[in-house]
């Protein structure tokens, strides 16, 4: 059973407003991305991009705009959205293997059929010996996994990576990189990635979305070009192509932040 999945985002704005003042965060943001495209939406702090997150997730009424999921609202769409943030929110009370299952649980859809799926996901990801550990008896780099595990295991149609790798290690982020490229494309899986770190947008995306600083509105769009998004993230920081395109969007980013 494979649902097309195809995110546009049309014409979204959104303004805070308080009693003392009405800050702007994102304004007229137009994106589309296509099933089983990876988009990296990159850009100074600042700039909007955790707003954008939640009123993709439908957490955050925008002010105006829309957020269309395979042609439906967001909001009314139902559709199931997997998350891997900065922290792995894992459960400490909870095994690994009924953390990677609470999703399911909640869901009403544990069976023995998903429990192997969840299973065999954590096998893959070289965590099987781990599923009656706890969280705490895990490193960070392993307790991502187990993250990318449960988001996977309710077989979301979008997921959405929030800095999912700036809290570890540049060697055990750099691996797991490699691991959730490898996983996602094999999925098909489209994904949406906000990231401040731009190696981490080219070596990842088959498109960066490059925003202004306050309000948020799209700067630039970078295609990758095909060479890089045929190599493994790690191997596609190797590449001739990669430096120049990291020289060309980090001087465009040095010029927002100097207009700050």
């Amino acid at each position: 059973m494979h649902t097309m999945t195809q995110l546009v985002l049309k014409n979204l704005s959104h303004t805070y407003v308080t009693k003392q003042a009405a800050t702007t965060a994102i304004e007229n943001i137009n994106v589309t991305l296509h099933e089983g495209e990876f988009l990296s939406i990159l850009g100074p702090s600042g700039c909007g991009k955790t707003t954008l997150l939640s009123i993709i997730s439908g957490l955050l009424t925008p002010t105006s705009g829309d957020v269309l999921l395979n042609g439906k609202n967001v909001k009314e769409n139902n559709a199931h959205i997997g998350y891997m943030l900065q922290q792995d929110y894992l459960f400490p009370w909870l095994t690994i293997f009924e953390n990677i299952t609470v999703g399911l649980s909640i869901m009403g859809k544990l069976t023995p059929e998903t429990k192997q799926l969840a299973l065999n996901l954590l096998e893959q990801m070289g965590l099987g010996e781990k599923k009656l550990h706890y969280p705490s008896q895990l490193s960070g780099g392993m307790r991502q996994r187990v993250a990318l595990v449960r988001m996977l295991v309710t077989q979301p149609s979008l997921m959405l990576l929030d800095e999912p790798f700036s809290a570890l290690d540049y060697q055990t982020k750099l691996k797991l990189e490699n691991l959730v490229f490898k996983t996602l494309k094999l999925e098909q899986k489209t994904a949406l990635l906000v990231t401040h770190d731009i190696g981490e947008a080219i070596a990842m995306s088959d498109t960066v979305v490059l925003l202004s600083a306050r309000p948020g509105r799209i700067h630039q769009i970078f295609p990758v070009p095909r060479e890089l998004k045929a190599l493994l993230p790690f191997e596609a920081r190797q590449h001739p192509v990669y430096t120049e395109l990291f020289q060309i969007i980090w001087k465009e980013l040095e010029q927002i932040e100097a207009l700050e």
